[in-house]
């Protein structure tokens, strides 16, 4: 199974950017795809973005499009998360996960995780 280790979380004002990372131990079977959940307090976790390793195509939630962007550095079987314009509503520990498929990569409870990173864009 593939370890991720996120980082990057921290505070920022409406409207400012963070970029967080995920780095894995490993590109296996397990991990064709890479993404991002978050999980804000008394809410359900949720799909953020992902991204396949192979071919690089993304998927995002329509909550982020146009202000997240995720990508890889193969290199470095590292995947991040540029966020820009946050809002509040985007305050959440932010989840780094690998799937072995695309239905997997769309799913709270599939695939291997990240210990998680705060983000926090108060109000």
């Amino acid at each position: 199974q593939v370890q991720l280790v996120e980082s990057g979380g921290g505070s920022v004002q409406t409207g400012g950017s963070l970029r967080l990372s995920c780095a894995a131990s490993a590109r296996t079977s397990s991990s064709v795809y890479m993404g991002w959940f978050r999980q804000a307090p008394g809410k359900e976790r949720e799909f953020v973005a992902a991204i396949r390793w192979s071919t690089g195509s993304t998927y995002y939630a329509d909550s982020v499009k146009g202000r997240f962007t995720i990508s890889r550095d193969n290199a470095k079987n590292t995947v991040y998360l540029q966020m820009n314009s946050l809002k509040p509503e985007d305050t959440a520990v932010y989840y780094c996960n690998a799937a072995p498929n695309f239905l997997m990569s769309m799913d709270k409870n599939a695939g291997s995780w990240g210990q998680g990173t705060q983000v926090t864009v108060p109000s």
